[in-house]
């Protein structure tokens, strides 16, 4: 997946559930946030991935019984996706032809004769 990401824009939460994981997380699917910081993380737990810090949300420091002792640790990118103002601008970009795109190949069909 690739993450289009930038300080600033306006994301949605697609994903708030951890697995294995008892301490509240803070972030509610279908709530917007704010991206205050996008890059890559590596955590010696879950590897390393893209992540996301939200200006709604300062996490502190993971040091609790259960925590990794990371400080402010981000999210995954992926449980986020930008949000979208006009959705039927959206799909309408996704049909739209782009120019460095190869031609679609024309078909020829035998035209049935009549008995």
């Amino acid at each position: 997946m690739s993450y289009d990401f930038h300080v600033g824009q306006k994301v949605v939460c697609i994903n708030d559930t951890f697995k294995h994981v008892s301490i509240d997380q803070l972030i509610r699917k279908g709530t917007i946030y704010t991206i205050r910081w996008v890059g890559e993380y590596t955590h010696y737990v879950d590897g390393t991935f893209i992540g996301v810090k939200l200006e709604e949300i300062h996490r502190g420091n993971d040091d609790g019984p259960e925590g990794y002792g990371a400080a402010d640790m981000p999210y995954r990118a992926s449980r986020f996706r930008p949000l979208v103002k006009d959705k039927i601008a959206s799909l309408r970009q996704l049909l739209a032809p782009t120019p460095d795109a190869p031609a679609e190949p024309k078909v020829k069909t035998k035209k049935k004769e009549k008995v």
